[in-house]
């Protein structure tokens, strides 16, 4: 269960990779304001450089999980949470490794092979695989929902920028079993400066690395 948290939360960061926004038949073609919405938040996502982050997670099930947030684009990321949970998430530019300190194990997989890639590649496009399926402005907020295109099943990203100033705030992820998990955001900064050993990969198993037992 735990790998599985440590997944969901970086699904929810991203949608399927190299997709062209597609947008289903009357819904942004019909509405303008919907259509700025998008440029909106995809303009301020492809905008961040750095940012760093508190956040709370939460799981279908009500199960809370807290931890920081860090973000170097293009291309490298960390997700690490609060003690006594010694999880982590990296992206080092090339890889995203996943450790499950419960199992004392590691897996990676290739950046451009993942559905992080949509999120840390350097210009940040939603492109071809991918539908806006809502996008609407709530006054004090923005939203927009993308779900895959040619499978609507399979689950679906809300993104939620508060307005006053415009930063991310929070985003939901629903599976393709209809299971909701929610993130929450809090003292979001950007423009941060990181020191580059923190998007290094390493192992616990070989390194005590301060990083690693954040």
């Amino acid at each position: 269960m735990r790998a599985v948290f440590a997944c969901v939360f970086l699904l929810a960061l991203a949608a399927p990779p190299r997709a062209r926004a597609s947008v289903p038949s009357g819904s942004l073609a019909a509405a303008p304001v919907e259509r700025k919405v998008v440029k909106t938040i995809t303009d301020y996502l492809d905008g961040l450089t750095t940012l760093k982050a508190h956040f709370v997670q939460t799981a279908e099930d009500g199960t809370r999980r807290a931890g920081t947030f860090y973000l170097k684009r293009p291309g490298k990321m960390r997700i690490t949470y609060d003690p006594p949970d010694r999880d982590f998430i990296v992206a080092d530019g090339l890889f995203i490794h996943f450790y499950d300190a419960g199992t004392g194990r590691t897996s990676s997989t290739l950046i451009s092979r993942s559905i992080a890639d949509f999120f840390l590649r350097k210009h940040l496009k939603i492109a071809g695989d991918l539908t806006v399926s809502a996008a609407v402005d709530k006054g004090d907020t923005l939203t927009m929902t993308v779900e895959q295109a040619k499978n609507p099943l399979a689950g679906s990203l809300t993104l939620v920028l508060d307005k006053d100033p415009l930063r991310l705030a929070s985003w939901r992820v629903v599976d393709a079993e209809g299971l909701t998990t929610t993130v929450v955001l809090s003292d979001v900064k950007t423009g941060v400066a990181f020191h580059g050993d923190l998007f290094h990969y390493y192992d616990p198993a070989r390194f005590d690395r301060l990083y690693n037992r954040n």
